[in-house]
């Protein structure tokens, strides 16, 4: 299978002004992922997850490695990637179809016609049909991120990038939400680059979990999740899912004991 995104030896570090001194976010990650991947990514808090995801995604700098796609490499925010955030970031003044719309727009490489096919048919796919007149204030949390989501994937990237974006559901939500993912990724065939903090969404979710050590972050391990697909939300109740999960689990407690952190639920 042909490798669609592509880090190597990546490093990234900070300047904290006021302490004068660097700090080392990352630490030499190669990783691939691979053409219509799912592959998730976990780590204990302050590991560099988000930063790594900035980083892929054109909007921080880095000083080490490469990271490339298609084997074009990554200097800034490209139409090849959308980002899905933690929150919706929804514009309040337009309509839900205007949103699905606005990425599309500043790209500037569709038509009238092809933008509002592509916002009808990806609403379709979000399950949103029938809401398109109404403003994001007039629908929940998960109605709203799923907008985000038909947003980022009516604007054709070639690697969509997912940065905790079911963290402020409430957990009933969220696990819809997880299902219904699933659901939509099947269709869309994107490679998927998942960043979360909920080790179980990450195993339900994924072909693959990476695991990130505790800061400076650096690849620890990364897990084939061997269950077929599709997938329902049954299979967190299977020993084998949990046996995974457990594994994980361990490994991301060695690094919170390593640093004395608590390790974030």
């Amino acid at each position: 299978m042909a490798v669609k995104l592509q880090i190597d030896h990546l490093t990234k570090r900070y300047w904290l002004e006021r302490e004068s001194t660097q700090v080392l976010a990352l630490n030499d990650v190669s990783l691939g992922v691979n053409d219509g991947e799912f592959l998730a990514i976990v780590g204990p808090s302050g590991c560099g997850k988000t930063s790594l995801m900035n980083i892929v995604a054109g909007l921080l700098p880095y000083e080490e490695g490469t990271v490339s796609i298609d084997g074009k490499q990554v200097h800034g925010p490209g139409t090849d990637r959308a980002v899905v955030f933690q929150h919706s970031s929804l514009l309040p003044w337009r309509t839900i179809t205007g949103n699905v719309r606005y990425g599309m727009e500043m790209q500037k490489r569709f038509d009238e016609t092809t933008m509002q096919q592509r916002a009808e048919h990806f609403l379709k796919l979000v399950g949103l049909t029938g809401f398109e007149r109404h403003f994001p204030g007039e629908l929940s949390g998960g109605m709203q991120q799923r907008v985000n989501l038909a947003r980022a994937l009516a604007a054709d990237p070639v690697v969509l990038l997912m940065d905790e974006p079911f963290a402020a559901l409430d957990s009933q939500t969220r696990e819809f939400m997880q299902s219904e993912l699933l659901k939509i990724w099947s269709k869309a065939k994107k490679t998927v680059l998942f960043i979360t903090h909920q080790i179980n969404e990450a195993v339900y979710l994924a072909d693959r979990v990476a695991v990130m050590s505790s800061r400076p972050g650096r690849l620890k391990a990364i897990f084939d999740i061997p269950f077929s697909r599709p997938r329902t939300l049954a299979l967190k109740r299977d020993p084998k899912f949990l046996e995974i999960e457990d594994k994980i689990w361990q490994l991301i407690e060695e690094e919170s004991d390593r640093m004395g952190m608590v390790v974030e639920v």
